[in-house]
């Protein structure tokens, strides 16, 4: 593939065209403006540029419209006559191969992966555990990794933090991290994340990451949605952690690739502020780490927000596209917020870059790209290029189709429970019991046959009346010497 190679993005007022350089994709990038600007037609437009170069994409549908991708586009009006002035563009109404995703199992196939999979930090951060309770869930995981307990989904946590109010003994050196109050604090925040629907999350089978990266047939990258319209309003703390649990399994099971012809994988994280929101400051500068290093392994990162203000500094420094729509400023703190875009981009003499930021009409943007050597080019004033496909949701009977056809049908969606934490120590718990019920029976048998004994050796001595007082005395009496005896076997002291 030839290094020129462009994702077309639209054009400048002069007509000409404008893109970024594919091999460059994986230097990340931003979309960012206020609500109604286009932002989510943008995001179309480039997942479809992706998948057409044969990149895998992941992108999160938050308004529930962008799997419009999956159906024909139909350019009418305004649509129609932006595509008349791209002529260079080549477009040809299409559907692209769409595969559904949904955390509920609802309106696309299940979305999961486990507790161990995730980690401590990960899973702390979505609890928002203090700096205490953190310390007890990683004493939790080290006596699972220690004694083989899997944890895969909540119960298993659940069952594996009763086990250890039960017998404090097993932590072993874990011991100072975990309390009473700690464990019974965890439980409390497990039984708050259920409430938000967040137990459909973890289990089997998880995603498998090689699933992502098939392409088509036909060579082009499939596009993976996940339907987030009501999750990330219901629930933003598990969306959000789950897409930084995907970052982070792409970081650590991917190759390096080096530099190379087009990225493996575009992520399109759509209201990127909550990645950032209430985040511990381990887990932050985690996050920021893994972006700047993961573009060597073929991965481009792409935050979707409505102010680049949003992000930490850290991350927009490593941000090499930038597509900036429309702003309004109408407090100075909003003045002072749209200046800091402006300074972001490079410069160009032929407009006022601040000026511009508050006259873009709806489909334009100021973008920012890279030039061959990978520094930043002039600022262009740019009409995006329409996307193929349909701009608007799919009906419930498409969505329905696209599943039923999906290339992964059947591969996720039958959850499977198997052994972990929880059967492992329902079973010991099990075991553990079954001696004491077992001598509770023996005790009360004992009890009884001396009672009897000693009931028939009076009887033919004594009247009736006499042999049932006698019999009672005898059953307290072998009733006494029964429990000193099994006191004396156990090693235990008999309370008067």
């Amino acid at each position: 593939m030839p290094e020129s190679v462009q994702l077309l993005l639209g054009a400048d007022p002069a007509g000409q065209p404008v893109g970024q350089l594919l091999r460059l994709a994986n230097r990340h990038g931003l979309i960012a403006g206020a609500t109604g600007t286009g932002k989510t037609v943008t995001l179309q437009r480039l997942a479809e540029a992706f998948s057409d170069a044969g990149v895998a994409v992941f992108a999160a549908d938050i308004k529930g419209d962008l799997c419009g991708l999956g159906a024909l586009g139909e350019p009418k009006g305004k649509i129609a006559e932006r595509i008349a002035a791209m002529p260079w563009l080549g477009h040809r109404p299409q559907a692209y191969p769409v595969t559904l995703w949904d955390v509920a199992g609802q309106s696309g196939h299940p979305l999961r992966t486990t507790l161990s999979e995730m980690g401590p930090l990960l899973l702390g951060a979505l609890l928002e555990l203090t700096d205490s309770q953190q310390a007890a869930l990683y004493a939790a995981f080290q006596v699972a990794d220690r004694d083989g307990l899997l944890l895969l989904d909540l119960k298993d946590l659940k069952a594996l933090l009763n086990h250890l109010q039960a017998h404090p003994e097993v932590l072993g050196d874990e011991r100072a991290l975990f309390t009473g109050a700690s464990g019974q604090a965890l439980l409390r925040r497990l039984a708050t994340l259920e409430q938000q629907g967040a137990e459909a999350l973890f289990g089997e089978p998880a995603l498998q990451l090689e699933d992502l990266l098939q392409p088509t047939a036909d060579g082009r990258g499939r596009i993976h949605l996940l339907d987030a319209s009501r999750l990330v309003h219901e629930a933003p703390k598990v969306y959000a952690t789950f897409l930084l649990w995907l970052l982070a399994e792409l970081f650590e099971q991917l190759p390096e690739r080096g530099d190379a012809d087009r990225p493996l994988l575009a992520l399109f994280f759509d209201e990127a502020h909550l990645l950032f929101a209430d985040t511990p400051r381990a887990l932050q500068e985690r996050l920021e780490q893994v972006v700047r290093l993961i573009r060597s392994k073929g991965v481009g990162v792409y935050f979707v927000t409505q102010s680049p203000g949003d992000l930490p500094d850290d991350i927009l420094a490593q941000l090499g596209l930038r597509i900036q729509h429309g702003l309004r400023a109408f407090t100075a703190k909003e003045q002072k917020a749209l200046r800091a875009v402006a300074d972001g981009f490079r410069p160009n003499p032929q407009f006022d870059c601040l000026a511009v930021l508050t006259e873009l009409g709806i489909g334009e943007a100021l973008v920012g790209t890279l030039e061959e050597k990978g520094t930043p080019a002039m600022v262009q004033r740019v009409a995006i290029a329409p996307p193929q496909s349909r701009i608007g949701p799919l009906g419930e009977a498409e969505r329905a189709a696209l599943i039923r056809q999906s290339a992964l049908a059947g591969r996720y969606d039958r959850p499977v429970d198997r052994e972990s934490a929880y059967e492992l120590l329902t079973a010991r718990a099990a075991q553990a019991e079954a001696p004491v019920v077992k001598g509770k029976a023996a005790t009360a048998e004992g009890e009884q046959s001396f009672g009897d004994m000693a009931g028939d050796l009076l009887g033919s001595a004594v009247g009736q009346a006499m042999k049932s007082a006698v019999r009672q005395a005898a059953n307290q009496i072998g009733r006494e010497l029964v429990r000193g005896l099994m006191g004396s076997l156990l090693g235990g002291k008999r309370r008067r």
